[in-house]
């Protein structure tokens, strides 16, 4: 059995299945991660998340913020998208079956025998496993038993700094953004908002992952949502959005065999939804 992580997908399914391939992926041994954002401005959201879903047990996926953002459109909290891609996606006669599936995923994965943790964008400077395991826990909880509400209020940046004593939808809209979008914080481990190449970061703010409070998080972490990061497998994290959405390339790392090179897929032949240029979020 083999176990491979790929980057965000967003839509691009044609590249999904050319990964799967070229990896000789086969649902019924191997088993396949998801770093998230699994919809979004690709080609074909619809189909992704039908090929995702049709794989059953040998897929773990995370939820991205593209995939949270539209479970609240589909909830009514946010306006309709201007992608096709997502419109498709809402007017699907299944639609509703694909959505359930899409908001009982975690937002968090670990597996003790490989030492890994799969999460979107990342985790919190201070928080250890438990913490995160707990926090993810409590999101999903919120997501099943209040879900309109949740998403709704799961937009803003504040608060930006964790704290233990949190309650209520601030500590839930700090773990969604911690989980889903975080690519920057400062020295004390609050959240920065950026979106460019770690040397673009302003002063004063670094990284996550390099934030001197992750020594409280052991073990490997897979992470994708940092497009102009790219891949990047060394050390125990593990970069792996290489911007297939805006021509870069889909990755994948297999996780249970030390020093196993990437695997990757051009996407030069895909582009972002029609409706132009996009901000990455």
């Amino acid at each position: 059995m083999a176990v491979y992580a790929i980057g965000d997908v967003q839509g691009c399914q044609p590249a999904l299945l050319a990964l799967l391939k070229a990896l000789r992926f086969d649902s019924a041994v191997d088993r396949l991660w998801l770093t998230g954002d699994l919809v979004a401005r690709g080609p074909d959201s619809l189909g992704s998340l039908r090929c995702v879903r049709a794989m059953g047990d040998a897929v773990r996926l995370v939820l991205g913020n593209h995939d949270l953002h539209l479970l609240a459109m589909a909830a009514g909290v946010r306006p309709l998208p201007d992608e096709p891609g997502l419109r498709e996606v809402l007017a699907a006669a299944d639609r509703d079956d694909l959505l359930d599936w899409l908001v009982r995923q975690p937002l968090l994965h670990h597996d003790p025998q490989l030492d890994c943790t799969l999460v979107h964008a990342g985790i919190a400077p201070g928080w250890d496993l438990a913490t995160a395991m707990a926090e993810a826990r409590n999101v999903q909880q919120a997501l099943q038993s209040r879900p309109r509400e949740t998403l709704a209020a799961m937009y803003g940046d504040e608060p930006r700094c964790w704290h233990p004593g949190r309650e209520g939808m601030d500590r839930v809209r700090f773990a969604i953004n911690a989980f889903t979008r975080m690519r920057l914080v400062d020295r004390d481990g609050c959240l920065v908002p950026g979106k460019g190449a770690p040397q673009s970061a302003a002063t004063g703010s670094m990284p996550w992952f390099q934030h001197p409070a992750l020594d409280a998080f052991t073990g490997r972490i897979a992470f994708g949502h940092w497009s102009t990061l790219g891949l990047r497998v060394a050390g125990r994290f593990l970069a792996l959005d290489g911007g297939c959405v805006w021509g870069g390339r889909l990755c994948a790392v297999r996780l249970d065999r030390d020093g196993a090179e990437p695997v990757t897929v051009d996407c030069a032949g895909l582009s972002p939804s029609p409706r132009g240029p996009a901000k990455r979020s």
